[in-house]
């Protein structure tokens, strides 16, 4: 039945809040086992002159999703290469501290989500819950463990997808006043200096970048790392990844938007790296640059959100988080540019491309709930 269970109400009045129904199968215990649809509407967000924001029920919601899976071991992905059969154990003893959410990055950015959301929502319903989940998975014990797992993984593993998510956990939890969260970012720290390392070591190794648009993706992977360096304060490491960023995509230009997307992207490769500029060049540089490299960019009909025809496929499903990610990317370029025409229509397409994926952002389908719901929240609260 599919996307049939799934639809969309989205409500466009400005000013107000966006609100979408998850229809969702209700089998009752009525005689003949009959089933029946039974609508939820929830207001996700509200889109104001101001920007789009995250509501206390949207919240909820994607935080349901993390935690119903941040300790589910199974099905799960390990996408290791075995060094020899004593590391062929199960996910929770290799991953003590993030072996949920179907694989490693997955449960990582589903952690930084629950960080996300307590911080930004404190009196969540949730907020029990989220504390005790938090608290369950990053122990100084867990993390020796996850960093002990480095010793002996092919040297490529995770890079950068999984590196940059585990550095936006750390930069939410350094930004983030509160008891639970200093504590959790000490126990977290070993785990931390080790990608913050893996980072420098090889970034000077890496010739070319990766223009994919999954996991490997260079500008991805160095947006989040620049993000965490300058909320730090680790000038070794911001000027390892704005270097490298010059070095790559400075004189890029003509990315081939109308290529895009490929059938199982959940990035952009031309918007990740618009993005990355973006925060890399300076004020009278960026414009100059993103006029060459994405010429006609803010232009009517240029970009149009992908259509997600089977959102049971774990392929295909990228797709709505190619939505999500191209959607903070936007708005972030939109915010350097200096022609308030082109921000208009940046962030309309912005939110265009939010409207279209995240009424589908719920729990039927666990290709796509594992992970979705962080693409969500970062979109909604960058």
């Amino acid at each position: 039945m599919g996307d049939e269970l799934t639809k969309a109400a989205v409500n466009r009045a400005p000013g107000k809040p966006r609100t979408f129904a998850i229809y969702g199968l209700l089998v009752l215990l009525a005689a003949g086992g009959t089933a029946a649809e039974e609508v939820a509407e929830v207001a996700m967000y509200t889109d104001t002159s101001d920007g789009l924001a995250l509501t206390s029920e949207g919240a909820s919601h994607f935080a349901r999703l993390a935690l119903d899976c941040i300790h589910k071991e199974y099905p799960n992905k390990l996408n290791q290469v075995l060094p020899s059969q004593e590391l062929l154990l199960p996910p929770a003893t290799l991953h003590p501290a993030f072996y949920g959410c179907f694989d490693w990055h997955s449960s990582v950015h589903g952690h930084w989500m629950l960080a996300k959301l307590l911080k930004a929502f404190p009196t969540i319903a949730e907020r029990a819950e989220i504390e005790a989940g938090l608290s369950r998975s990053i122990t100084a014990d867990n993390i020796a463990a996850e960093v002990a797992y480095f010793d002996d993984e092919s040297g490529s593993w995770e890079r950068t997808y999984g590196w940059a998510w585990l550095l936006q956990l750390a930069t939410e939890l350094h930004t983030w006043p509160y008891p639970l969260a200093e504590q959790l970012r000490d126990d977290l720290a070993p785990l931390t200096q080790l990608i913050r390392d893996k980072y420098i070591e090889f970034l000077p190794r890496q010739e070319y970048p990766v223009r994919t648009g999954v996991h490997p993706n260079t500008a991805f992977g160095l947006s989040f790392a620049l993000d965490y360096a300058r909320a730090v304060g680790d000038a070794v490491l911001a000027e390892a990844v704005t270097s490298a960023a010059r070095r790559y995509y400075a004189n890029d230009t003509n990315c081939p938007l109308s290529w895009e997307p490929s059938g199982e992207d959940f990035l952009s490769p031309c918007l990740e790296e618009a993005a990355l500029m973006a925060r890399v060049l300076h004020d009278n540089e960026f414009d100059d640059w993103l006029s060459a490299f994405l010429p006609g960019l803010a232009d009517t009909g240029t970009l149009a959100p992908a259509n997600v025809s089977d959102r049971s496929d774990p392929k295909i499903v990228h797709l709505d988080g190619l939505n999500l990610s191209r959607a903070w990317n936007l708005q972030l370029i939109a915010v350097r540019t200096d022609d308030a025409a082109a921000r208009a229509r940046l962030l309309s397409m912005a939110r265009e491309h939010i409207a279209a994926s995240l009424p589908f952002v719920a729990s039927e389908h666990y290709e796509g709930s594992h992970w979705l719901g962080s693409f969500a929240v970062y979109a909604l609260t960058r």
